[in-house]
């Protein structure tokens, strides 16, 4: 009795071994990358290049603190948040409703037409936006070079916008709000009072995937920024040359560019995923 019973345990000992190290793999897959660079970014320059893993050297913030005395590095963290949420918001205020009238409008053809922007290379748009940025004399306008750069990020979050809400309002059933036409709701109503407070899981996601998106992409700035708008992505070019190459910097630069975002991710997880499944519901 004894022995027959001890097989099933041991199946699921085993089955739960197999499942701690599935997660160990992938703890040191997705994490390791990112504590190796939380470490770097403490270390002296001499030391990465001297000895990667020397787990005994000593720490250090001289990093942070020379990238403050290098680099007007409180102005490009204001830069990146300016055009991430100015473009992240405006694209919500156009993908929402761009999302709600596809779906109640049933035309896809619309839907995908925005998708087809957001599947380009970005190298497509640049050319162009460069031509408009000169002709609009931008580049000597602060003002209007942080709305070009927010325009061109829209390229990025309202398509992600879109696609993230079609499924939260497919889900709504459209006799809730037919049923509003009984007290005379006209359109804006029924997608403001109904359609909209229905959809917030919807637009955690859509508000959180799409300022990350917008924060980490650098190619835009790259061609568009001026000294004044230049966003914190670019900077971390500045920290590998021809002859010279400061991975110290570069790490601690690359944890402050990253430190907004994975906060962001970690404390909104539960919004996150809550509407992520939310949308897989049919």
């Amino acid at each position: 009795m004894s022995t027959v019973g001890a097989g099933p345990a041991q199946r699921s000992r085993r089955r739960n071994l197999g499942v701690y190290a599935a997660y160990a793999v992938f703890t040191v897959v997705f994490f390791g990358p990112v504590l190796f660079m939380l470490w770097s970014s403490l270390r002296r320059n001499v030391d990465i290049t001297g000895s990667l893993f020397a787990v005994t050297s000593a720490l250090t913030l001289e990093n942070y603190t020379a990238l403050f005395e290098r680099f007007e590095f409180g102005r490009y963290i204001v830069n990146s948040f300016v055009v991430a949420g100015g473009s992240t918001l405006l694209g919500l205020l156009l993908g929402v409703p761009a999302a709600y009238v596809v779906v109640r409008r049933n035309l896809p053809g619309l839907g995908f037409l925005t998708l087809l922007a957001r599947m380009a290379p970005g190298v497509l748009f640049v050319l162009p936006l460069f031509i408009l940025s000169v002709r609009i004399d931008a580049p000597s306008n602060t003002a209007l070079n942080y709305g070009l750069l927010i325009v061109a990020h829209l390229i990025i979050t309202m398509p992600l916008c879109i696609w993230l809400l079609i499924p939260f309002f497919e889900e709504i059933p459209i006799s809730i709000e037919e049923s509003t036409l009984i007290d005379g709701a006209n359109a804006w109503q029924r997608f403001t009072r109904i359609a909209l407070p229905l959809a917030l899981p919807g637009l955690s996601v859509a508000l959180m995937l799409s300022f990350v998106f917008s924060w980490n992409y650098f190619l835009f700035a790259l061609a568009l920024a001026t000294t004044e708008t230049l966003p914190l992505t670019v900077i971390a070019f500045n920290f590998i040359g021809q002859g010279s190459n400061d991975f110290g910097g570069l790490m601690a630069a690359s944890t402050l560019i990253s430190a907004p975002a994975l906060l962001l991710t970690v404390f909104a997880q539960r919004w996150l995923v809550r509407g992520i499944t939310g949308g897989a519901v049919k």
